[in-house]
């Protein structure tokens, strides 16, 4: 039995022993890593750099690809340094640091797809007052809230989770450090309230859930009323990604909590922990750039422009 203030480093669990598909690993995590970087990265230039796309719905954009490219940042490197280096091992204040942003950029980046629900039904629902209801003053204050909603988040999560006593080891069942895995660890029934608070995330989330499917109902209900079809094909157009990016998230990160225990299995949660945490950062920017006519324009305009 060891207890947290003797744990100085946690085990993550690795990819694989065998030494060639750890290097297999190494490789397509950096293909996967380098084309999260270049895709949010130029949708973050394209829009800061085009005057055209100074919009509240490209505003967001920006903020979630700021978001992405955290949270793709904080997992995988590690998990590449680990199985190019063959260890598993993270430093306690590693992992500390580690479950605070990735918490920070999932929360933060979940309030913002909620607040990107509400851009586009003001946009769709109600255009004559978007230029009201969403000013460049409200845009900044919604998506503060949204960043600043994440750090209290992940703040309250990281200090509670690693004050309690740690009876169980230091595996984790996880190739990077989470909330769940963590309190695995902990000594029977000191994690009541960390239990409590993540409760108390869940019915949030559930809410903004709830937001956001009303808001594409309105959203819906609002398209078909359209008398022209290309009208109705242009509003669709501007929901679909976000619609894409919001299923993508939401989807993959409950079947990876709330998952059946019978069909757990180690191997299944390495898959399922790769659809949440790595596979939405790297596919959200070529969501938005293949059903967005106007960045496709902007960034053949800035390429153009370096020729």
């Amino acid at each position: 039995m060891c207890n947290s203030s003797s744990i100085t480093q946690f085990l993550l669990l690795p990819f694989t022993d065998t030494r060639e598909l750890q290097l297999l690993h190494f490789w397509l995590f950096l293909g996967i890593y380098l084309a999260a970087l270049l895709g949010n990265g130029l949708i973050i230039t394209t829009i800061a750099c085009d005057q055209h796309l100074h919009t509240p719905m490209y505003f967001f954009l920006l903020n979630l690809a700021l978001l992405d490219l955290g949270s793709i940042s904080t997992t995988v490197p590690k998990s590449m340094a680990n199985s190019l280096w063959d260890t598993r091992a993270i430093s306690y204040s590693g992992c500390a640091a580690q479950l605070f942003f990735f918490f920070f950029c999932a929360t933060a980046e979940y309030s913002l797809l909620t607040i990107m629900s509400y851009d586009r039904y003001v946009a769709i629902c109600k255009p004559l007052h978007y230029g009201t209801l969403l000013g460049s003053k409200a845009c900044v204050h919604m998506a503060a809230a949204a960043w600043a909603t994440g750090f209290l988040y992940a703040l309250l999560h990281t200090a509670n989770t690693f004050s309690l006593p740690l009876c169980k080891g230091n595996a984790l069942d996880q190739f990077f450090c989470e909330i769940p895995q963590i309190l695995k660890l902990s000594c029977s029934q000191s994690y009541s309230r960390e239990a409590g608070l993540l409760v108390v995330s869940v019915c949030l989330g559930f809410g903004c859930f709830v937001f956001i499917v009303v808001s594409y109902v309105q959203i819906l209900r609002a398209v078909l009323r359209i008398p022209s079809e290309q009208g109705r094909h242009k509003a669709f157009a501007t929901c679909l990604p976000h619609l894409a990016v919001v299923s993508l998230f939401v989807s993959t990160g409950m079947f990876a909590h709330l998952k059946p225990p019978s069909i757990s299995s180690p191997s299944l949660d390495l898959v399922v922990s790769v659809l949440y945490s790595v596979v939405p950062p790297a596919v959200n920017p070529l969501i938005y750039s293949m059903r967005n006519q106007e960045l496709k324009d902007a960034n053949k305009m800035s390429h153009a422009w370096t020729l």
